[in-house]
């Protein structure tokens, strides 16, 4: 949401085709989105924490690859809320779908021959380019946000049927849905607030300009 802290920002005028409810450079004019740019940085922290606990003798470079791309998402996600600017917004959808494509190929993969495996790598690695190119070159959103919902949705399931046919226990395997599932309710919450946040968004504004500082960063939802 553009508002007079353009007139002082140090990044200049925003170019990205996407800005959200929080109104631009409140709190400081090196930070458009201050919030967004903050709760982004959540997932180097997380991702920082796996590599540190990641042990190279027990443990496989899938989980290496999925941390990296925490950070990668983070890193990309706070210079697009920091900047507002069109080549750091690509940087933030093209992360997304780096982080969820090797996920996907690993779990589609699980357990596979040489043969699928390899066919598995390909598709998906078509399937991510065209994606991208298209979605930079027409700008064009819905597909990004499609694409990547709906891998997000196989990786789900796909964990889910790994996990009924893997774990032997039943304790065990009862723990192990209620995480995924966890984890499943914490991204369709999370979506539901992105909506809302967005449906709101004049509410929330003027419940922000109400409560004032530090306060109206509860109604900041896209950051939560």
């Amino acid at each position: 949401m553009n508002n007079k802290g353009w007139s002082n920002a140090f990044w200049g005028e925003a170019t990205s085709y996407l800005n959200f409810c929080e109104e631009d450079y409140v709190v400081t004019r090196y930070i458009a989105e201050f919030i967004n740019t903050l709760s982004s940085l959540a997932f180097v922290a997380y991702g920082v924490y796996g590599l540190s606990r990641f042990d190279l003798k027990s443990q496989t470079s899938a989980r290496l690859i999925s941390y990296c791309g925490l950070i990668g998402v983070g890193v990309c996600s706070a210079g697009y809320h920091m900047t507002l600017k069109y080549h750091t917004q690509m940087s933030d959808e093209l992360s997304m779908h780096l982080l969820t494509t090797p996920l996907l190929y690993r779990l589609l993969t699980f357990q596979s021959s040489p043969r699928r495996t390899k066919f598995v790598g390909v598709l998906l690695g078509m399937l991510f380019t065209t994606v991208m190119v298209t979605h930079m070159l027409m700008d064009e959103f819905l597909l990004h946000a499609t694409t990547f919902g709906f891998g997000v949705y196989l990786i789900a399931t796909r964990i889910l049927n790994i996990i009924s046919q893997q774990a032997p226990d039943g304790c065990i395997r009862h723990n192990l849905r209620n995480i995924a599932i966890f984890g499943c309710l914490n991204f369709a919450f999370g979506y539901f607030v992105w909506l809302l946040d967005d449906w709101l968004c004049q509410l929330l504004t003027n419940l922000k300009h109400t409560f004032g500082l530090p306060l109206a960063f509860l109604f900041e939802l896209h950051g939560w």
